[in-house]
């Protein structure tokens, strides 16, 4: 059986209230032999660290989604950031945080999404944290805001060949969601990305591969895809992809 790691899932989300543990076990028992888990507000970043906690196996990020930032407006997102900063220590990493212009047109509304991740940037920075971005639409800012940190990790990456180029040259990763599956383009990501800068991921319960809500065990899917893609073994991004993961979150 093949090891990997699903490195950014939402265990925490309700949609796994009804199953969370049997969901776990199916994870391991498929070969998914650590998680990570990664917040995106004040609700579920305490549940990743709750999570963390009673699963060994299981390694939390917490952060601050743009989405919560532009939604929620000043309050909320402060009151994360210091959760942020009384937490950093426990967290294999800090994050998602980063930049979403997806539904966010406006300079102002993206500028006041800067300011919230620059103050993401510094904890990350401050800690010695890996960062991992949310960078929707807005991936060459991100990278701009962040070319001076150490460790990154750009999540579900679904931007541009180029700009891939750019963030792996740097020493970043560039993680593959499961939607590599069905989505050409996060295919030609795949071909590009070179495999020593590679992550996997399911992002569950959403980008389902399969009918229905996705989960971390699905993340295998993507292993035969991104083979065929780069022309080598399922093993071989098994393998790659396992040691990637353990060597930018220290798991």
């Amino acid at each position: 059986m093949l090891k990997v790691i699903d490195s950014h899932c939402h265990l925490d989300f309700p949609k796994f209230n009804r199953d969370r543990d049997e969901t776990i076990e199916r994870a391991r028992n498929a070969g998914v032999v650590k998680m990570v888990n990664s917040g995106i507000d004040l609700k579920s970043n305490q549940a990743t660290l709750a999570l963390a906690n009673e699963y060994d196996f299981i390694y939390p990020t917490i952060g601050l989604s743009p989405l919560v930032v532009s939604h929620y407006g000043n309050e909320v997102a402060n009151s994360i950031i210091l959760q942020l900063e009384l937490h950093a220590e426990q967290a294999a990493g800090i994050g998602e945080a980063g930049l979403d212009y997806h539904y966010y047109k406006e300079d102002k509304e993206r500028e006041h999404q800067k300011q919230y991740f620059r103050k993401v940037i510094e904890i990350a920075e401050k800690y010695e944290k890996t960062l991992v971005i949310h960078g929707r639409e807005a991936e060459e800012d991100c990278f701009e805001m962040v070319k001076d940190l150490d460790k990154v990790v750009f999540h579900c990456y679904g931007g541009s060949i180029e700009t891939a180029a750019r963030i792996t040259d740097a020493g970043y990763y560039i993680s593959i969601p499961t939607i590599v599956c069905f989505s050409e383009h996060h295919k030609k990501i795949a071909e590009n990305v070179p495999l020593d800068k590679m992550l996997i991921e399911t992002d569950s319960p959403y980008l389902s591969p399969r009918k229905g809500r996705n989960e971390p065990a699905f993340v295998l899917d993507n292993l035969s895809v991104i083979a065929e893609a780069k022309g080598t073994d399922p093993e071989t991004i098994a393998n790659a992809t396992f040691r990637n993961t353990k060597k930018i979150f220290g798991i």
